[in-house]
């Protein structure tokens, strides 16, 4: 049997807000405070936890934050007029809509509206297109957590095969090409599974490394990988339980089931979640000097 490694995402997560300690302070020093503009509409209430620990974390390594709530039943018109303001602040680095947005809302022309220099989400189709070209400036926060877990915890992915389990442009699209392209955490092969995909196990059994992000959960098992694979999981999915709040959080790996066969895996929760939030900073922190 495997010593199963835990990859803790916090541990990773104070490394790199040490060093972004030292860049604010510098930052500061030029009297350049970086904030970050977050809007949120309608009243649900994951994403007002969400953004709140956002708002936190900024304020916790003195930037600058402000959230802007609107109804659901606003206008696309008036959401994308108050986000051509916010592109023309200068004091304003990044901006963030938090998904999902009601329905009625045309998600992709509010996304695509936020200046690119200061889609610090990297949902823009430009720096999508910069990604692809293999020229990244703004990462997708998850995606980049997830590189910054595997360089972390020196997780030798050069000519190794990972599968990935999800292609949302969120998650598995960044991925695919992060971990395919010619950087020091790439040169993978990378393999993507879907809804399309007949039988994920056929793949996952024979990956070096399985990076989960489908929302499903604890759909992979130890019968579906081989022995010493590592495992990033992504998912977060509520289940119903006997405590207190009535459910637990689990990844979209059965964590306590692949222990003992897989090499490495990261913990849902404690795993990627830190990451996101902190990679957030890492892109207004970046925007915020690429104004200098």
């Amino acid at each position: 049997m495997i010593k199963t490694t835990i990859l803790y995402g916090k541990v990773v997560a104070d490394s790199i807000k040490e060093k972004l300690s030292h860049e604010i302070a510098e930052l500061l020093n030029q009297n350049i405070v970086p904030k970050l503009a977050a809007i949120i509409v309608g009243n649900d209430p994951a994403s007002e936890i969400y953004v709140n620990s956002k708002h936190k974390t900024f304020q916790k390594f003195n930037c600058n934050s402000e959230v802007y709530k609107f109804e659901s039943d606003i206008k696309d018109l008036e959401l994308i007029d108050f986000i051509e303001k916010l592109n023309k602040d200068k004091t304003v680095h990044g901006i963030l809509v938090q998904l999902p947005l009601p329905k009625r809302i045309n998600s992709e022309k509010v996304l695509n509206s936020i200046n690119p220099n200061k889609d610090v989400d990297g949902f823009h189709p430009v720096n999508m297109g910069l990604l692809l070209k293999g020229n990244p400036c703004y990462v997708p926060c998850t995606p980049l957590g997830c590189i910054e877990i595997l360089k972390y915890y020196k997780i030798n992915i050069k000519s190794k095969h990972i599968v990935i389990v999800g292609r949302s442009n969120i998650v598995g699209k960044p991925l695919m090409n992060l971990l395919s392209g010619k950087y020091d955490i790439g040169n993978a092969t990378v393999t993507i599974c879907h809804t399309g995909t007949k039988d994920i196990s056929q793949f996952t059994k024979i990956a070096d490394i399985i990076i989960a992000a489908v929302g499903k959960p604890n759909l992979i098992n130890k019968t579906m990988i081989k022995e010493g694979v590592d495992i990033i999981d992504v998912g977060i999915n509520r289940v119903p339980d006997n405590s207190k709040k009535g459910y637990k959080i689990v990844g979209d790996v059965d964590c306590d089931d692949v222990i003992g066969k897989a090499n490495s895996i990261t913990p849902v929760p404690g795993g990627v979640g830190p990451m996101t939030i902190t990679m957030l900073l890492y892109n207004t922190i970046k925007s915020a000097k690429n104004i200098i």
